[in-house]
């Protein structure tokens, strides 16, 4: 029965392969025409229309594929796709197996063409000045705020926002050791450590030798070394550096999530569920602000943040930076919008 049931596999197997090729045929035909024509080959807006599409016809047909595995599945078809297209770099806050790197990976796929870069501003020039045609870096997290560095560098560089990744921040534990009683060092970056305390206590591990390390990335490599160590690091730097999973989420608080934008030099289009980034800057008089969020009430246009940040001179004003719902080519959006003292950062689907 088990060999019936395989052979039927392997007959699916072979059919899901000849569809596979057929697909990059086609997308290889894509890919010329926008060579021809310098078109983007990252479009967003497209994959979540097709993951949408085949995320309701498998429910229609009462399908065991859910959103999150077709989503899944396709985004590794997709980044395949792009690469046959045009093999383009993505720049990233780095090192190899961060959190941002596992971020730039869910959306560019195993395959892709990957820079490391050491901060955030590098990021933003590799893409400014054509070094990388994508770049990825953390702009918020639930739990810390918004990442100043990240919206400074949006007013600073000619970039656009052309995406968002919404991504649950989960510290693994992973370990040549087979045993956590066997462990008698501990390599993580403080931050994260401090994040798992809990873990720690449960499984007798808070009073073993803590080792700091520069990120978490770096600590599954030291572990990798140590065969008498555990790394506490993401599942992508387990991954990278070959030690094997014990523990998937450890950290205390499950909610941890942060948000990253895909940065590039083009405009998306517009779909039924875009959002706009923009920075404002406002007179110093009272009133300015509250002219300024009127407009959008007046446009019936949905706020979903709104940061300030320092104008960084000796004047001790403030830039707004604000997310809300619409695209650049809304009508509504673009009387609100085109002015001299706004700066569109993108607009772009929303995440989830």
């Amino acid at each position: 029965m088990l060999k019936q049931l395989r052979n039927q596999i392997d007959e699916i197997d072979t059919k899901l392969l000849t569809l596979l090729n057929k697909r990059m045929e086609v997308v290889r035909k894509v890919g010329e025409f926008k060579n021809n024509t310098d078109a983007p080959i990252y479009r967003p807006e497209r994959e979540k229309q097709i993951i949408e599409r085949l995320s309701q016809l498998s429910k229609s047909q009462n399908g065991l594929l859910k959103k999150g595995d077709i989503e899944a599945i396709f985004l590794e078809i997709f980044s395949t796709s792009r690469n046959l297209e045009r093999t383009e770099r993505v720049a990233f806050l780095g090192p190899l197996g961060t959190f941002t790197h596992q971020a730039a990976e869910s959306r560019f796929g195993a395959t892709g063409r990957y820079l490391p870069l050491l901060n955030i501003e590098a990021v933003f020039k590799s893409v400014a000045f054509k070094e990388c045609k994508y770049g990825v870096v953390p702009i918020e997290n639930n739990t810390e705020g918004i990442v100043g560095v990240t919206l400074d560098s949006l007013r600073k560089y000619d970039v656009k926002i052309v995406n968002e990744i919404y991504m649950d921040i989960h510290h693994s534990f992973a370990s040549l050791c087979e045993n956590t009683t066997k462990i008698k060092r501990i390599y993580s970056h403080p931050q994260a450590y401090n994040q798992c305390k809990i873990f720690l206590e449960e499984h007798n591990l808070i009073d073993v030798e803590f080792i700091p390390t520069e990120s978490t990335a770096k600590a599954a490599e030291m572990a990798k070394k140590d065969k008498e160590s555990g790394a506490i690091c993401s599942h992508i730097a387990s991954k990278l550096y070959n030690v094997p999973l014990l523990f998937a989420k450890i950290e205390d608080n499950s909610a941890n999530r942060t948000r990253f934008v895909v940065i590039s030099d083009y405009k998306t289009d517009k779909s039924n569920n875009s959002k706009t980034s923009i920075i404002a800057k406002t007179s110093h008089k009272t009133g300015a602000l509250f002219e300024l969020l009127k407009e959008f009430k007046e446009n019936n246009i949905n706020l979903t943040k709104i940061e300030s940040r320092p104008l960084k001179d000796d004047s001790f004003h403030s830039l707004f930076y604000i997310d809300f719902e619409g695209h650049i080519d809304d009508e509504k959006v673009k009387k609100i919008i085109d002015k001299d003292n706004i700066t569109w950062l993108g607009s772009y689907v929303k995440g989830e």
